[in-house]
């Protein structure tokens, strides 16, 4: 199962945002990261896949035609989890995880309680579940949202960013659990990433954007070089590959102004 983007193009109040978006592919079993400066269009792509911005152009997820579709059947195939995530609730962890299950997917009642514990095990949110969500740092909370977005179990699962308050431990272990989420359940898994060492460690496959366009895509290696980062994120890296050590991009000194 593949999803490819073709020719797309998105609009923000007339103002063009994405232009031109094409040759990206995501294939199941893997994580692709989405890496860009600020205001490259990260979320705006991630949104218009979703369908929750307009855009134009060929999006195919397998043999469905997702531009052909309306809302609510585009998103029985995907799931998308922005930045910004509320925190008014007044039901437990357990319980919005369970909503979540029981509002995808038809099983027994006990099948699904035992999915949600899994799920809040891996996620190291078991101490929480019944705790209410209103009451949680951002951080718990952020882990709450990726339990509900995979327990849905998407044939796509798209993420906005899902580490920003994370503690390095814990951007660690749900990268690790997301990577295993992708090649245990076949699903295609769209990771928007500020940190290139993390994207760079759990990615298969990389989309990197810049100005409303794709500057490169491909697995990291290819798309994480000194010159593109120099181009892109104008800033002068050291970066490194060990055999037997995760990757590391390493930030030297920043070249110019960005976007300059």
């Amino acid at each position: 199962m593949t999803l490819d983007v073709e020719r797309l193009e998105c609009r923000l109040g007339g103002t063009p945002v994405l232009e031109g978006i094409a040759g990206l592919t995501a294939r199941a079993g893997e994580i692709t990261a989405l890496i860009g400066p600020n205001g490259a269009g990260k979320s705006t792509l991630l949104k218009a896949i979703a369908g929750i911005e307009r855009a134009t152009g060929s999006l195919r997820l397998n043999d469905h035609d997702l531009m052909a579709l309306p809302f609510e059947k585009r998103a029985e195939h995907l799931y998308y989890m922005p930045q910004e995530l509320s925190s008014r609730a007044v039901l437990s962890v357990f319980d919005v995880v369970l909503l979540a299950r029981r509002t995808r997917i038809r099983e027994p009642l006990e099948q699904a309680l035992e999915q949600v514990r899994d799920t809040l095990v891996a996620l190291e949110l078991e101490p929480l579940a019944e705790r209410e969500l209103g009451r949680l740092s951002g951080g718990q909370r952020q882990r709450v949202a990726i339990a509900q977005a995979a327990i849905r179990e998407p044939a796509l699962l798209m993420l906005d960013e899902p580490t920003s308050a994370l503690d390095l431990h814990h951007q660690l272990q749900v990268l690790d659990w997301l990577a295993r989420f992708a090649h245990e359940r076949q699903a295609i898994v769209v990771v928007a990433l500020h940190d290139l060492s993390l994207a760079a460690r759990f990615a298969q496959r990389m989309w990197m954007l810049a100005n409303g366009r794709v500057a490169a895509s491909g697995t990291p290696g290819e798309v994480l070089t000194h010159a593109r980062l120099r181009e892109v994120y104008a800033i002068d890296a050291h970066i490194e590959w060990p055999a037997d050590e995760p990757p590391r991009v390493t930030p030297l000194t920043a070249i110019r102004p960005l976007g300059r």
